[in-house]
């Protein structure tokens, strides 16, 4: 990846580079509440500057018109967590009730996320959330390519920007979204790849794991993975 930009006009410049034509100069302090949780300890000036960017760039995703999924949202849904995060997860786009708040994973496969981010002895405001698109796709159906493609550079700057040790992708829509792959999520889970130089495993999603409870031990066991390489002192490098 490129180095991050410093600053809004070179983050709408990276952004315009990167084909994102339709970008909105947002006036100083209008960046959407619900974009971070909130910090219990001040954040250090780097780590501070690095959320200075995200919540900047926030503010131009909730402007964002660059899919048709902005003619039905009620809201954007950007991401939850600061930067630092050692730990993000990915899944695929918002739901209803995500679409209502503006925040992602806040249903009740958001509560599941939870339990699992607590069984892994972390806070649900220690890790970052996001998603493959930023607005919710129509009756919760896979997103479009197209709409893939149009906020792939947003998740791509959100990366760059959060520096986690870890990323998990939830799902299969996330899972082979960011891999490039139709290999079926069964094959795919509780092994580790790399994604932007980050060890990034595989899970199902919490959303499955209501549907078939069958699927939670499989799931503890991929966490438990992740749990472990979080405590690894070099948890980024190589796979």
């Amino acid at each position: 990846m490129s180095d991050t930009p410093s600053g809004l006009p070179d983050l709408l410049a990276y952004l315009g580079d990167i084909g994102y034509g339709e970008v909105y100069a947002v006036p100083p302090g209008s960046a959407p509440a619900t974009a971070v949780a909130a910090a219990e300890v001040p954040l250090s000036p780097e780590l501070q500057a690095r959320q200075d960017e995200l919540d900047a760039l926030a503010a131009v995703v909730k402007q964002c018109r660059r899919c048709r999924l902005c003619e039905g949202r009620q809201q954007t849904v950007f991401a939850s967590g600061r930067a630092g995060a050692e730990l993000m997860f990915i899944g695929d786009g918002p739901g209803a009730e995500e679409d209502r708040q503006g925040l992602p994973f806040v249903g009740r496969a958001g509560e599941l996320l939870t339990k699992i981010v607590q069984a892994i002895d972390l806070r649900r405001e220690d890790v970052y959330i996001a998603n493959i698109v930023k607005c919710r796709p129509p009756g919760n159906r896979d997103p479009a390519p197209e709409e893939v493609s149009a906020c792939r550079g947003y998740l791509e700057l959100q990366i760059e920007l959060v520096k986690p040790k870890v990323v998990v992708a939830l799902g299969r829509i996330a899972a082979q979204t960011l891999l490039g792959t139709d290999t079926p999520i069964g094959r795919m889970r509780g092994q580790w790849y790399q994604w932007f130089n980050v060890p990034l495993m595989v899970t199902y999603h919490p959303a499955a794991l209501l549907r078939n409870p069958a699927l939670k031990r499989p799931t503890w066991d991929d966490m438990q993975q992740v749990r472990d390489r979080l405590r690894q002192p070099e948890a980024s490098d190589g796979v």
